[in-house]
């Protein structure tokens, strides 16, 4: 099946409005104008008659009387003005009148009326005969003097030549107009949608892959938007490919030793015959496996935070009782290191509108980044508040800390302090600074309170 083509669909519709919207009028126009003709003619009728009452009245029957040898009226031969040639040689008249006596006798007519029978009592004013092969509009203007009945008649053909007129008036603009607006609507159709064919030009011009913005100059109101559209589109397309190309390239960068280290203790443990070597290899190969698998698992928190991929939509979540929730799942680990974590819970709700997943992942960082950096021993303090508008958490703890010309840095992807403990991978900083974006939150690393170490504090619009 063939698809029309926008041109062809606007230029369709355009012809199929006009004429929906000119054919009803053009019928009422000329439905009002034939009525119009009607009332025309009918009162010329009546105006002939009352022409021939004066006559009567001031010239008197006798002098109207015409009789011939035999005592029947002598009819007026009609002119053949405007003659019309009707069955063969015959011409007749398309008007004519009859004048009748008080007694019913027909006094004066014209050839073309002899033949119709005098009014009949109650007979209206206006009426429609047959009169031969004609039809007779008739006028009757009775008593118009000394008992004088005065008719005039027209026959319908004068008024058909007038309809006739009419239609070739009406139909006649519409038959020759509809084709030539035809081309000037496809004319007019092309000319505006050139804006269209200009950027289909602009977007085959485009080199594959390409993802500059789309730029048309003079573009028109309803283009704009469409070009908004597509360039944003393809600013979100390559934001997708940068972020797909970069987790790609970390995902070599940082699989390639872990990957390696596991391999080289697998074939250690397989080359040797010593069960104790083989148990202490494999053991080696266990964690680094373990740490292989939290590596991915932080890279794809990395990757769903750029992605935006939070859990569903913006909703009204507890800080405090997803600080609960976080605390529950890092105590093995808390345990394990031998540090002590802090929180006094807050005995009302902090509530911030976000993503739970996202903020989840904000505060297992700080905190899994506080104590890996942190001896046996020390201190981890989180606290969670309120200051004006926003929501306060900070996660403060008295290990080494990191110099203040240093910590705009440790943002960066991968980064990792010289000579910091734990066997973190430089990702921890990075998955918070995207949650806090995602929030419109801040991040300020300040000087710990205790002298030494890191205090963090991120400030969370509240839900409104």
């Amino acid at each position: 099946m063939k698809l029309a083509s926008l041109h062809a669909r606007l230029r369709w519709l355009i012809i199929g409005v006009l004429i929906a919207v000119l054919l009803p009028l053009g019928v009422l126009s000329f439905r009002r104008t034939i009525t119009e003709v009607d009332e025309l003619s009918d009162g010329r009728l009546a105006q002939s008659a009352r022409t021939l009452q004066v006559l009567v009245e001031h010239a008197g029957m006798n002098a109207l009387r015409g009789r011939d040898a035999h005592g029947a009226p002598v009819p007026i031969e009609v002119s053949a003005v405007s003659p019309r040639k009707m069955h063969g040689d015959t011409f007749e008249s398309e008007v004519g009148f009859q004048i009748i006596d008080r007694g019913g006798h027909v006094t004066l007519a014209t050839t073309n009326l002899t033949a119709l029978p005098p009014p009949m009592t109650g007979d209206p004013a206006f009426r429609d005969v047959r009169l031969g092969v004609y039809r007779w509009r008739l006028f009757t203007l009775p008593d118009a003097a000394d008992g004088v009945i005065i008719r005039t008649g027209e026959r319908y053909d004068s008024r058909h030549d007038i309809t006739r007129a009419l239609w070739l008036e009406h139909s006649l603009p519409l038959l020759i107009g509809l084709p030539l607006l035809a081309v000037l609507v496809g004319w007019a159709v092309r000319r505006g949608l050139r804006p269209l064919e200009s950027l289909t030009r602009a977007l085959s011009a485009r080199e594959p892959g390409s993802h500059e913005p789309v730029v048309l100059g003079d573009a028109p109101l309803e283009l704009q938007p469409v070009l908004a559209a597509l360039n944003g589109q393809l600013a979100r397309l390559e934001d997708a490919l940068e972020r797909e190309r970069r987790f790609s390239a970390d995902v070599a960068h940082e699989l390639r030793t872990p990957l390696a280290s596991v391999m080289i203790n697998l074939e250690s443990a397989m080359a040797t015959i010593d069960p104790a070597e083989a148990a202490a290899t494999l053991a080696n190969a266990q964690r680094g496996i373990a740490g292989l698998a939290r590596r991915i698992e932080q890279l794809l928190a990395l990757a769903r935070l750029e992605a935006g991929a939070a859990s569903g939509q913006r909703s009204s979540i507890d800080l405090v009782a997803v600080a609960m929730t976080v605390i529950e799942e890092l105590a093995p680990v808390i345990a394990e290191s031998d540090v002590e974590l802090s929180f006094a819970p807050l005995t009302r709700a902090v509530m911030v509108q976000g993503y739970e997943a996202a903020l989840a992942a904000l505060l297992r960082n700080l905190l899994e980044n506080a104590l890996r950096h942190l001896p046996a021993g020390g201190q981890v303090q989180l606290s969670i508040g309120q200051a004006g508008r926003d929501a306060i958490v900070e996660v403060i703890d008295d290990g080494p800390g990191i110099p203040a010309e240093r910590r705009a840095a440790v943002f960066a992807r991968f980064h990792r302090e010289a000579g910091s403990r734990g066997d973190g991978y430089g990702l921890g900083l990075s998955i918070v600074q995207r949650a806090a974006q995602l929030h419109g939150a801040s991040i300020e690393l300040l000087d710990s309170p205790h002298g030494t170490g890191l205090r963090v504090r991120v400030a969370i619009p509240l839900a409104s």
